[in-house]
């Protein structure tokens, strides 16, 4: 005989029902086990009418106990749709076990409700079909601690400052030993930053200290932190190539710039060279940029403004204003160096030869003038110049400046773990490998400093500004001004 049984199943945020075919015995009474509850069926000899509907509702107690019953395996699933004496006496005794450890739970969750308040306990007797929720406030608190733990810290350091809005920021991953991506941007309300590894907003980064990761949208972890001057100058906006901060260095080394010096620039371009000479100088000093094209002018003007904006931003101090920009050609500004005395003169012209009588008698008797140059022609017709013109200058030094990156890393092993120093054993101690294997295990955990080997090399992607076939060499020259 078959009857059909409407059986609930309830699950967080919906429920269902199951109609399911049960065959019942002529006699007796026998239990059907779905889903989550019993279905218990009666039926009396000679009674072929249907009985009464079944009940499939749960109380709060029943609801609790089949929560936390545990699922069943395949073979407990199978075995409760077969007649017990079909069942092999390993399955019958596995089905006590589990009926035992069943009762025993059932035993322990009895005692935990009778100890609830009155309150907080529905009758026994009455079915519902109220599923019992997991409390929101859980699930509230461990997002709230979670997003404490990625948000915004505060500072704990002295003179630490965290990231503000209309800061300038570099972005960077690397990936082994490599820089796959950087970027430098600004802090702006309601913006991202976007990149081939996903996007972080902006608002995600106001507040955490420099020098955090933060992950993208796709995952990737990036290294937000703030540029240097130098990083500055070589990810700003340009319209000329800048002047490398390599050979940056090496001419105010040569001109031997200190606080206080007045220095003349010839050639602004993008205004890299004339940051450099500005943090040389100092607050008493001044530093005149010249540059004969407008759109050179103005976009040396444009990134010295707005390095000084995000410099206050950074430490709370003021970027002294010691530059002066023009926009006129050196050679025919005599008005512009009437008066005028300098230390140093940084010349970054196509022919600098040209300008050298101009601006060589306002330079002070002893200094020197700092010529960047692209290649040995300009160097040679540089060098002739000084002979037509019959001027008091001393060819000094003549250098380029080459820059190669390099990878310094421990050694790996294939399979993975460090690369170790091996030591030569005589032969009279030499013993089996089996049982030196654990030896060898605890020295790799226990390394010492020098136990690992270290792989140099040139570095495979060369970012420097002279490296052949890749930039073109800047040759440096230094002329020094003499007295007959």
């Amino acid at each position: 005989m078959l009857r059909l049984v409407r059986a609930g199943s309830c699950s967080p945020g919906h429920r269902r029902h199951i109609d399911v075919f049960v065959k019942l015995p002529t006699g007796g009474r026998d239990v059907r086990i779905l889903s989550t509850s019993c279905v218990k069926c009666h039926n009396e000899k000679g009674d072929d009418s249907d009985s009464a509907p079944l009940k499939t509702g749960l109380t709060s107690r029943q609801a609790l106990l089949s929560s936390r019953r545990r699922p069943l395996s395949p073979l407990e699933r199978i075995s409760s749709l077969l007649p017990q004496d079909a069942l092999s006496p390993e399955v019958m005794q596995l089905r006590e076990q589990t009926q035992q450890s069943e009762e025993d739970s059932g035993l322990q969750n009895e005692q935990n409700l009778s100890e609830q308040p009155a309150g907080q306990m529905e009758h026994p007797g009455v079915d519902t079909e109220e599923e019992v929720m997991p409390k929101e406030d859980d699930s509230d608190s461990h997002r709230s601690a979670e997003a404490a733990s990625n948000g915004p810290s505060s500072a704990t350091l002295p003179n630490e400052r965290l990231l503000t809005e209309g800061e300038m920021l570099l972005a960077e991953y690397r990936k082994k030993n490599c820089v796959e991506f950087r970027k430098m941007f600004r802090l702006q309300t309601g913006k991202c930053m976007h990149s081939n590894w996903g996007m972080i907003r902006h608002g995600d980064i106001v507040g955490r200290p420099a020098g955090c990761y933060l992950k993208t949208s796709t995952g990737t972890p990036i290294l937000m932190r703030r540029p240097s001057l130098e990083e500055y100058t070589l990810y700003m906006e340009r319209n000329p190539a800048i002047l490398h901060p390599k050979d940056a260095a090496a001419l105010l080394m040569m001109m031997d710039v200190t606080e206080g010096d007045h220095v003349l620039e010839s050639g602004s371009g993008s205004g890299a060279m004339s940051l450099f000479l500005s943090r040389a100088v100092g607050s008493r000093g001044r530093v005149l940029s010249v540059d004969v094209r407008k759109d050179h002018y103005s976009r040396a003007m444009q990134n010295y403004k707005n390095w000084r904006t995000v410099w206050g931003l950074r430490r709370g101090d003021e970027w002294p204003d010691n530059v002066e920009f023009h926009n006129t050609d050196i050679c025919t500004a005599s008005w512009l160096l009437a008066g005028r005395g300098f230390n140093g003169i940084v010349l970054d012209l196509i022919n600098p030869h040209l300008a050298l009588p101009s601006v060589i008698p306002h330079l002070h008797p002893g200094g020197v003038c700092a010529v960047n140059l692209v290649n040995i022609s300009q160097v040679i017709d540089l060098l002739e110049g000084v002979r037509c013109f019959s001027l008091p200058l001393l060819c000094e030094r003549i250098i380029e400046v080459p820059a190669r990156d390099w990878v310094v890393a421990p050694g790996f092993k294939k399979g993975g773990g460090y690369v170790t120093r091996k030591t030569k054993i005589p032969d009279g101690s030499r013993s089996d490998d089996d049982g030196n294997a654990s030896d060898r295990a605890d020295e790799e955990e226990q390394l010492g400093f020098g136990s690992i080997p270290y792989v140099a090399k040139p570095h495979p992607r060369q970012m420097s500004h002279t490296v052949f076939l890749l930039f073109f060499a800047a040759f440096l020259v230094k002329l020094r001004k003499i007295v007959d």
